[in-house]
C-alpha cells in the first residue's frame, strides 16, 4: 500500500472520530457552511488571478475555496453546537446524533481525499505529487467511481503545454493583416477543440481537420485520455474520437472522428518570414485567430510528449503570442495551407515552436484505424 493510501485512511478515520464527537446536527451545518464558503471562495480566487495564467487558475480557485470554506465551516459549527444542546437531554436522539455524525465524518473524509487528489493532479508539470495521486489505489478508485470531471471542469481545463529553451524565430513582428486573408478566414470551420480526461485531470487543446473524419493534434493533448472528444463549434457539436496514431517524439497524434463533417486543410510550406495565422482555443476560451510570423526550421533538444525523456527533434520556429490551449492548433498561411502545428512556447520570451508540416504529413500516411491506448503514467 502506498503512503498516499495510508494518509487517506488516516484522514477518513480521524474524520469519523471527529464526527462522533461533533454529532450529526453540527456536522450538517458545518458542511453546509464549508460548501457555501468553497463555492464563493473558488469564484473569488479565480477572479483575483485572472484567466491569462490558466495553468495556475485551478489552484488559485482551490486556494480561495479553502480559505472561505474555513470561515463558513466555523459559522456552521457555532450554530450546530447551539442547536445540539437541546438534543443532548433526549438519550435516543443523542445516540442517533453521534452515530450519524460519525458516518457523516467518514464520508467527509473521503470527500477531502477526493478533492486533495484533484489538487495534486492539477500541479502544473509532470511532478512526483501528481504521480503519487495517479498511483494511489484509494484515489484511483475514487476517481473511477466518482469522476472529478465536473469539479475539474468547474475550475478549468489544463493544456499540459510545453515550454522549451531554444532559439527565437529571427524574423520580424507578426502582421495582423494576414487575419483578413481568405485562406485564414476559410480555415476557421476546420479548427476544433480537443478535450478529455487523463487520470482524472481535465485536458484541453486545439486540433484541425486534415482528412475525412480525421483530426490532427499534439500527442501531449491526448496522452492518457481514454475517451477523447472533439468540439467543432466551441461549445456546439461534440463528437467522440479515437487515437489511431501517436508519436511521442515529434508530439503528433491523429484522431478518427466518425461523423465529423468539415473541409480538410491542406499542408503547405512557408519561407522564413512568412505571415500566418495561428488558429485555436487558447486559455480554454473561444476560437481565436492570432497573427504570427513563421521562422526557420531548426533542430533542438527538448522533452517528449510526456515531458520525461530528452529527445532531439526538428521544429518550426514561430514569432507571436502563444498561450496554453494553442497546443495542436494549425498555423495557416494566406493561402489557407497548414505550414506548422503549434506544440510549445519559448521559455521567457514571446514565440514558440511548431511541428513541421512534413512530419504531420508522415503521421497521416502512417495512421491506421485501430484505436491506440496512451498512458498518462509511464513506468
Amino acid at each position: 500500500m502506498y503512503t498516499v493510501d495510508l494518509i487517506a485512511l488516516a484522514i477518513v478515520a480521524l474524520s469519523a472520530l471527529a464526527g462522533l464527537r461533533r454529532g450529526l446536527v453540527t456536522g450538517v451545518l458545518s458542511l453546509a457552511g464549508l460548501a457555501g464558503g468553497a463555492v464563493i471562495g473558488a469564484r473569488v480566487g479565480s477572479d483575483v488571478l485572472g484567466a491569462e495564467r490558466s495553468r495556475w487558475l485551478p489552484l488559485a480557485a482551490l486556494a480561495g475555496a479553502v480559505l472561505l470554506a474555513a470561515v463558513g465551516q466555523s459559522v456552521g459549527v457555532m450554530l450546530g453546537r447551539h442547536l445540539r444542546r437541546g438534543l443532548l437531554v433526549i438519550p435516543p436522539l443523542r445516540v442517533f446524533d453521534s452515530v450519524g455524525g460519525s458516518m457523516l465524518g467518514a464520508v467527509t473524509g473521503l470527500a477531502v481525499c477526493w478533492v486533495a487528489g484533484a489538487v495534486l493532479l492539477y500541479v502544473p508539470g509532470q511532478t512526483e505529487l501528481r504521480r503519487y495521486a495517479q498511483e494511489s489505489r484509494i484515489l484511483s478508485t475514487l476517481n473511477r467511481e466518482l469522476p472529478p470531471a465536473r469539479l475539474l471542469d468547474t475550475l478549468a481545463r489544463v493544456d499540459p503545454f510545453a515550454a522549451l529553451a531554444g532559439p527565437d524565430a529571427g524574423v520580424g513582428p507578426p502582421d495582423p493583416a494576414v487575419l483578413g486573408s481568405a485562406g485564414v478566414n476559410g480555415a476557421a470551420l476546420s479548427v476544433v477543440r480537443v478535450v478529455g480526461d487523463a487520470c482524472g485531470l481535465g485536458i484541453e487543446g486545439s486540433g484541425w481537420v486534415a482528412a475525412a473524419e480525421t483530426v490532427v493534434t499534439n500527442a501531449h493533448v491526448v496522452a492518457g485520455v481514454d475517451r477523447p472528444r472533439v468540439d467543432r463549434n466551441g461549445g456546439g457539436t461534440v463528437l467522440p474520437a479515437r487515437v489511431v496514431f501517436f508519436d511521442r517524439t515529434n508530439d503528433v497524434a491523429v484522431l478518427r472522428v466518425p461523423g465529423l463533417r468539415a473541409r480538410p486543410l491542406p499542408l503547405g510550406a512557408a519561407a522564413a518570414g512568412a505571415a500566418a495565422g495561428m488558429l485555436g482555443y487558447p486559455s480554454n476560451g473561444p476560437y481565436t485567430e492570432t497573427p504570427v510570423r513563421v521562422g526557420k526550421i531548426v533542430p533542438i533538444v527538448g522533452r517528449d510528449a510526456y515531458g520525461r525523456f530528452p529527445t532531439s527533434r526538428v521544429v518550426t520556429t514561430i514569432r507571436g503570442t502563444i498561450r496554453s490551449g494553442n497546443s495542436g492548433g494549425p498555423v495557416v498561411d494566406a493561402a489557407g495551407k497548414v505550414v506548422t502545428m503549434v506544440f510549445a512556447r519559448r521559455v521567457g520570451a514571446d514565440g514558440g515552436y511548431g511541428v513541421p508540416a512534413a512530419f504531420v504529413g508522415a503521421a497521416l500516411a502512417k495512421a491506421g484505424d485501430t484505436p491506440l491506448h496512451t498512458a498518462c503514467v509511464e513506468r
